[in-house]
């Protein structure tokens, strides 16, 4: 039967922000006069990891995954001609979460808007950051607490404003089973819900409600039946743990709210065109069952497996929303699975198996023990291994990837302009505009706002208040970031790699005699040097490069995320390895591994051969080349285990020409 009044479609968002704030901004006026109804901000990593353009980690990063947002003339700028309280703005923040909101709410207040009227969300899913993303900076105990901040500072100043998605979308991303998104998501706002109600920040009598607005960002594969059945699993399993766990009595305040990007990590790179109907099916998953339907849906473009999406890209991803919702009759009628013996059986078989997992971490001492134990991140890294091996095994079809190849060439992709690149002087300009801000504040405003933050932090104060007056007075990212890393200190999360079990997949026999007989050449065991230069997290690929070494025989040195290019240098030095590997999904592989190369001529290792790997467009895979680079490897070359052979020859062949 249809319904008698026609369901409002959910928030239609695109994830944008690159190269400039001014840049960005006329790419958010122009998506919302297409017809988007939020924004969803993407930050550069040095903004998500607390740096300015200037310093020596931010170099070949400014602007290339997000917009850069270095101090409150930048979230001017940002939105500028945009009322803020008329937006719904989601942004994706974490670490730095607490940072951004204060220059979200200064920006407000020199508007003139009511702080309570705003509408929006602060990601601020700090445990997925040490499991999957790697934007976190502080160890996990204080990062907790800056959550609690945010949450505790908004129940009372912004009441509208979801102060934390619990983030299971770069889980999956990570190489989650969909038990796992639901148990390691569910067990991250437990986590954080415990934390609140052991704070007393908030009343007991008004817990409940500050329940209500804790809210989810969620991922939806291509298992298009399990992807709604997940759903509604979340649905129920949130509902059970609000009523039970936390004494919550009214179901509006149990409701499973959540947002959803489909699927970045089946994108491919060949025949990008198919992936328009990987997202729509995505996007059916997490709409089509009204009784567990997403209230935001931001879809990636077709091309993002080969770079940044242009503005025309991010249209199409748009279009698609607005067919599915004003020229179908999906929003006319009640849920169409309920009722379905599949999906029902489908959905408890997920949620006894999420309740179990569940209960495993709780046993553990909960989600944060989980990640101080490496236990979580070891079970993405085996899951991870397990999806990887079914693709090269052709077990997991991908169409395009590992079955019908033959392919028609695209005239989408071909030509000048085909893809967004960001230009070289964007980082330049930056650090020219923030010499310019340092030069014209006052100095004195500055030291006593970081003064204040840094007593509050020590005290345990709650940050959210000394934040905003820093923002006013025209402190930067970079030192907000430095104070209280002074306090807090850093951390560096466990990779999973050490002890991720896996079977050995494909046939390795053949690489690990190939290793034997090159290590017996070497005088000792090939050992391959595995590094992430930069401010990229997306650890995925090297984490699964650096397990499948290793499971061929070679001695693996991998050290983790954010290194700087000089720290790899010395790591290969020290180490005397016979190869280095970089990965880098930032965009940023010319200016970082440039500075690589150069570095090691300098060191003496120029006979050391460099690989690559990254979204990496022909014309930049070309010009690696040219400096010097041995290989480089994208998406589409996706059978790891030749990656390796290929390896191995690199290293003999050079140690034959040195012999």
């Amino acid at each position: 039967m249809p319904l008698k009044e026609r369901d409002k479609p959910w928030i239609f968002r695109t994830y944008a922000g690159h190269s400039t704030a001014a840049d960005s901004n006329r790419l958010y006026r122009t998506n919302l006069a297409k017809g988007q109804t939020g924004l969803s901000v993407a930050f550069d990593l040095p903004t998500q990891t607390g740096y300015d353009p200037d310093h020596a980690l931010s170099r070949g990063e400014v602007g290339k995954v997000g917009v850069p947002i270095a101090h409150l003339g930048d979230m001017r700028r940002l939105f500028d001609g945009i009322p803020l309280e008329k937006m719904n703005t989601s942004m994706t923040i974490n670490a730095t979460a607490p940072w951004l909101l204060a220059l979200y709410a200064a920006a407000a207040d020199e508007q003139g808007a009511d702080r309570k009227g705003l509408q929006g969300t602060t990601q601020n899913d700090i445990i997925k950051e040490y499991l999957s993303r790697g934007t976190y900076v502080f160890p996990p105990a204080p990062s907790m607490r800056l959550t609690t901040d945010v949450i505790a500072w908004t129940y009372r100043e912004m009441p509208k404003w979801n102060p934390m998605n619990v983030c299971s979308y770069h889980l999956q991303e990570a190489g989650a089973t969909p038990v796992q998104e639901l148990a390691f998501a569910l067990a991250t706002a437990v986590a954080v819900l415990d934390g609140m109600k052991a704070s007393g920040a908030i009343p007991a009598a008004e817990f409940p409600e500050a329940v209500s607005r804790i809210s989810f960002f969620v991922n939806a594969g291509m298992r298009f039946v399990t992807e709604i059945c997940k759903m509604r699993a979340f649905t129920r399993l949130w509902d059970e743990i609000c009523e039970t766990r936390y004494g919550v009595a009214d179901p509006k305040f149990r409701r499973f709210r959540y947002g959803v990007q489909v699927n970045s990590l089946g994108l491919t790179e060949p025949q990008p065109e198919n992936n328009v109907y990987r997202i729509l099916i995505e996007m059916l998953a997490v709409t089509l069952s009204r009784d567990a339907r997403a209230r935001a849906v931001q879809l990636p473009a077709w091309n993002e497996a080969l770079g940044l999406p242009r503005p025309w890209d991010q249209q199409w991803s748009l279009r698609m929303q607005q067919i599915l919702a004003y020229e179908t009759d999906l929003l006319d009628y009640a849920d169409i699975f309920a009722g379905s013996k599949e999906i029902e059986a489908k959905v408890e078989a997920l949620c006894a198996e999420a309740r179990d997992e569940l209960a495993r971490i709780d046993a553990m001492g909960g989600a944060v023990a989980a990640v101080e134990s490496s236990y979580m991140k070891q079970k993405l890294v085996e899951s991870n291994s397990k999806r990887l091996e079914g693709i090269e095994a052709g077990d997991q079809v991908v169409v395009g990837v590992n079955r019908f190849l033959e392919t028609e060439p695209s005239p989408l992709t071909g030509g000048d302009g085909s893809i967004l690149t960001v230009p070289e002087h964007v980082e330049a300009e930056a650090i020219e505009g923030l010499k310019a801000w340092r030069a014209g504040r006052d100095e004195l405003a500055v030291r006593r706002a970081l003064t204040e933050l840094k007593a509050a932090a020590a005290e345990g104060r709650n940050i959210m208040e000394p934040s905003i007056a820093c923002a006013k007075a025209g402190v930067t990212t970079g030192e907000w970031g430095e104070t209280l890393r002074i306090v807090f200190g850093e951390y560096r999360a466990p990779t999973g790699v050490g002890r991720a079990q896996r079977d050995a997949g494909g046939d390795l026999a053949a690489v690990r005699s190939a290793v034997e007989r090159v290590s017996g050449r070497l005088g000792r065991r090939l050992k391959f040097l595995v590094g992430k230069p930069g401010l990229d997290g997306h650890s995925n690929g090297a984490e699964q490069i650096a397990v499948r070494a290793r499971d061929c025989g070679m001695e693996v040195v991998y050290e983790g995320i954010r290194l700087t290019p000089a720290q790899i240098v010395n790591a290969a030095l020290e180490e005397g390895v016979h190869v280095v590997g970089l990965s880098i999904l930032s965009g940023s592989h010319l200016a970082l591994v440039r500075d690589v190369m150069e570095r090691m001529r300098a060191s003496g290792l120029e006979d050391v051969p460099v690989v690559v790997g990254g979204i990496i467009p022909p014309e930049d895979e070309r010009a690696l080349k040219a400096m010097g680079v041995a290989a480089v490897y994208t998406p589409k070359n996706f059978q790891l285990t030749d990656i390796m052979a290929d390896v191995v020859r690199i290293v003999e062949a050079g140690e034959a020409r040195a012999a």
